[in-house]
């Protein structure tokens, strides 16, 4: 058998997993019904150019995934504010190389 190793926020959850106590009542009922939000799903009919449609399904096809798994998990990074805007990322990088030269 091979034995992994873990990386160091691994390994920081394994030597707190004693620190853990269980959630009962309340806080447990609390906890169920917020993840009980986040794994339920609604079907949603959209209008949406045939260009932007086929650009998605190129995008999906090289990312190995579903085209409507792509549109969900760009439209939750969007809500969550984790959708990153690439081009300004490397101008801020482009940027700073110059203030720092």
């Amino acid at each position: 058998m091979t034995e992994t190793t873990l990386d160091s926020f691994e390994q920081s959850i394994e030597d707190g997993a004693d620190d853990y106590t269980s959630l009962k009542g309340e806080k447990l009922a609390k906890v169920e019904n917020l993840l009980d939000g986040v794994r339920k799903s609604k079907n949603i009919n959209i209008r949406i150019s045939e260009y932007d449609l086929e650009r998605l399904k190129d995008i999906s096809l090289r990312e190995g995934l579903p085209y409507q798994t792509l549109i969900s998990s760009i439209l939750h990074k969007f809500i969550t504010k984790q959708l990153v805007d690439e081009q300004a990322i490397l101008q801020s990088l482009k940027l700073m190389n110059r203030l720092h030269s």
